[in-house]
């Protein structure tokens, strides 16, 4: 009786020791297989980020024209993203990227797409990252491979044009229709005394008031009071006197500060480089000819501005009262200069820009399409 109670006890140690060495086997797999796994969300979500990107940089420039599809691609291209834990580069070329007019589709490349009759309607990008080739380290058993391809794509459009603005800054320039507004070409806002309405002549808007403090804090951040064409605003009727604080107030975004002015209410640009054009600030980079850094913690893009327009044919200059017809965005080329002029150097950005804050008002003014922004929609 004593010898069978031991051989079974030597049964049980072995049926234990087998099971245990399954059960190990079995958790080294899972561990194994959340390991990878954990790997290849990493890689899908480095990826997602990438077409994302890319997406997002290419319907940026679309603006129904052949040179937009073909400023899409370009800029679809030059996005730079990484994987593999930043070791590995993202490369997208320009077979990867194609264009539509519905979110559906049908989706066409780049030489069918820029063509005017096609161009004129594109509303859609859609990138595709080509397949990355991941390893496999720990569930090559399970999956019966030894690397995987992973890929991801996203698809970007223009929303809906806004026809409410935020952050304006509360000058008023006048456009003529008969002569409009050129974009990349430069005007001369005028900050002072005036003896004749021209395209570029503005004036200060007695926006929460018009107290030199009001008007050189809402020139340095912007009004935050949103506002819509159509609406009609009291103009500042004091012509010089404000000289002082429209300097004051845009020249923040160029780093120099006075009248008590902070750079932490109110940074400066990132770039201060003076006297280059929209596209040299887009494209400069830190160290290159048109950078400059400011001494202060800068913000991308301080020296682009919000103004609205008013109609030539609609100004009267004995009247304190102004109607927007339009906001456009406008980029800052230099400090305004000390005197009673108080010029502002600013070139009109004719594209489509990512500014401030807006919305849609169904029922509400005219819509902006240059200031529509882009946005992923899958």
């Amino acid at each position: 009786m004593r010898s069978s109670r031991v051989e079974r006890k030597n049964r049980e140690r072995g049926s234990v020791l087998a099971v245990s060495a399954f059960g190990m086997l079995a958790f080294l797999l899972a561990v194994g297989m959340c390991v990878d796994f954990s790997h290849f969300y990493v890689v899908h979500a480095e990826l997602q980020n990438a077409a994302d990107a890319s997406a997002l940089a290419g319907a940026s420039a679309l603006n129904s024209s052949s040179e937009g599809i073909v400023e899409a691609g370009d800029r679809a291209v030059e996005v730079m993203n990484n994987y593999e834990f930043n070791n590995e580069g993202v490369t997208i070329d320009r077979d990867d990227v194609t264009y539509a007019v519905n979110i559906d589709g049908p989706y066409m490349d780049e030489v069918t797409a820029k063509q005017p009759a096609n161009a004129e309607l594109i509303r859609f990008v859609h990138v595709r990252v080509p397949p990355k080739t991941v390893p496999v380290t720990f569930s090559a058993i399970s999956l019966g491979a030894n690397t995987i391809d992973l890929t991801r794509e996203a698809k970007a459009g223009m929303s809906v044009p806004p026809n409410v603005f935020c952050d304006w800054i509360p000058l008023a320039v006048i456009d003529d229709e008969a002569n409009p507004m050129t974009p990349g070409s430069s005007y001369v806002i005028r900050g002072g005394p005036h003896g004749s309405v021209s395209p570029g002549n503005r004036q200060i808007l007695a926006v929460d008031g018009s107290g030199a403090s009001v008007v050189r804090m809402n020139l340095g951040k912007g009004v935050r009071t949103c506002a819509e064409p159509g609406q009609t605003y009291q103009k500042d009727t004091k012509p010089g006197v404000d000289a002082g604080p429209v300097r004051d107030g845009l020249n923040t975004r160029f780093d120099e500060y006075s009248a008590g002015m902070s750079p932490l209410e109110f940074p400066p640009d990132t770039n201060v480089k003076e006297n280059i054009t929209w596209e040299q600030y887009r494209n400069a980079a830190p160290g290159s000819a048109n950078w400059q850094e400011p001494s202060n913690p800068g913000v991308p893009n301080r020296r682009v501005v919000l103004i609205p327009l008013i109609k030539l044919s609609e100004f009267d200059s004995g009247r304190d009262t102004v109607t927007f017809y339009k906001f456009a965005a406008f980029f800052l080329k230099s400090k305004v200069r000390s005197g009673s002029g108080g010029d502002i150097d600013a070139e009109y950005i004719g594209e489509r820009f990512v500014f401030g804050k807006g919305a849609y008002k169904p029922g509400g003014g005219p819509v902006v399409p240059e200031l529509a922004q882009p946005v992923l929609y899958q």
